[in-house]
C-alpha cells in the first residue's frame, strides 16, 4: 500500500523538504505524504531512533528521506543542522515547523523552567529554523515555510504557556510573511484543531475519558484525522497557494465557533450525505492513539 494523497503525483519532485518533529504523529505523516509525491523529506528531531523509523518506512514504501538529530531549542545546533542539509542537499525549499509539545498545569503551577521549555520548543525553535532556513537557502531560491500552530482562539486554559507560544508563532507568521516576501518566501501557519494523532498518547492515562468526549464539543461531530491536517500543509506548500502568504489556516470542524446555549449535534450531513464530511485519511500507516483504542 502506499500513501493515497489527493495531490497530483510527483508534485514535489526534486525538492528538499525540512519536517520537524518528523518521528510521529502530523510531523511523521506529513513527512510520508511528501515523500510520496516525490519530495526528498529531511526529518529532524530529537531522537534518531524514530526519525530512522520513520525513513525507513518511507524508504519501504519507494520515497526518499534522510535524518538531522537536531534539539531545535539550540541555536547553534540549528545553524549547524540546516549546513548539514544544505551540504548534503544542495537546497531547502520547504520546512514544516512541526516540532512542538505541551503539558497539562494551571497557570499558578508552572513554574519559570517548565514555562521556558514550552515556549521554546513551541516558539523559539520555529523561529531559529525558519531564520536559518531562510538565511542559508531560501533567500537566494525562494521557498514555502508552513508554521504548526493550535486552536488556541479562545486561548488554552490548562496550557497557558502552550497558548501564548502558539498566538507568538501566528504573529511571527505574519512578520515572516511579510519581511521575506520580496525574496519570494511564503510563509503560512496551518491551526490543527482536535486530531486524533499519537501525540494525545503522551498525556497522562486519567486524561483519556475527558479526550474521549471531546468529539461533542466539535460541530462537525468527530476528531480530525492526521491525514487531513498534513493535505493542509501539503497545499500551503505547494504552487497552488502561491498567492497564500501571512495566513494561518485551521483544520478544527470548525470547533472555535462552538458556544454555550447553542445545540450540539452530529450533524444532519453525517447521516444524509457521508460522503461530504466524512473523515479522509490516506495515510496507509496511520496509528490509532492509545487513548481511543478502548
Amino acid at each position: 500500500m502506499h500513501y493515497g494523497s489527493i495531490f497530483a503525483p510527483q508534485l514535489f519532485a526534486g525538492k528538499v523538504i525540512v519536517v520537524t518533529g518528523g518521528g510521529s504523529g502530523i510531523g511523521r505523516c506529513v513527512a510520508h505524504e511528501l515523500a510520496a509525491l516525490g519530495a526528498h523529506v529531511v526529518l529532524v528531531g530529537r531522537k534518531l531512533e524514530k526519525l530512522q523509523k520513520v525513513a525507513d518506512e518511507i524508504a519501504a514504501d519507494g520515497g526518499e528521506a534522510s535524518c538531522q538529530v537536531c534539539d531545535i531549542r539550540q541555536e547553534d545546533a540549528v545553524k549547524e543542522t540546516v549546513a548539514a542539509v544544505m551540504v548534503a542537499n544542495g537546497r531547502i525549499d520547504g520546512l514544516v515547523n512541526n516540532a512542538g509539545g505541551q503539558f497539562l498545569t494551571p497557570l499558578e503551577a508552572i513554574s519559570a523552567k517548565g514555562w521556558e521549555a514550552v515556549v521554546n520548543t513551541n516558539l523559539t525553535g520555529g523561529f531559529l529554523m525558519a531564520r536559518e532556513c531562510y538565511v542559508q537557502a531560501m533567500a537566494k531560491t525562494g521557498g514555502a515555510i508552513v508554521n504548526i500552530v493550535a486552536d488556541m482562539w479562545g486561548s488554552m486554559p490548562g496550557m497557558g504557556h502552550s497558548g501564548a507560544a502558539r498566538a507568538g508563532m501566528v504573529s511571527l507568521t505574519e512578520t515572516a510573511a511579510l519581511e521575506w516576501a520580496a525574496k519570494g518566501v511564503r510563509v503560512n501557519a496551518v491551526a490543527p484543531g482536535y486530531i486524533a494523532s499519537s501525540g494525545m498518547d503522551n498525556y497522562p492515562v486519567e486524561v483519556g475519558p475527558m479526550l474521549r468526549e471531546m468529539a461533542k464539543t466539535v460541530p462537525a461531530g468527530r476528531f480530525g484525522t492526521e491525514a487531513e491536517t498534513a493535505a493542509g500543509i501539503v497545499f500551503l506548500l505547494s504552487p497552488a497557494a502561491s498567492f497564500i502568504s501571512g495566513t494561518t489556516l485551521r483544520i478544527d470542524g470548525a470547533r472555535p465557533q462552538a458556544r454555550m446555549g447553542f445545540p450540539m449535534r452530529v450533524p444532519d450531513a453525517v447521516v444524509q450525505a457521508r460522503d461530504a464530511v466524512k473523515p479522509f485519511n490516506g495515510f496507509h500507516r496511520a496509528i490509532v492513539p492509545k487513548v481511543f483504542q478502548v
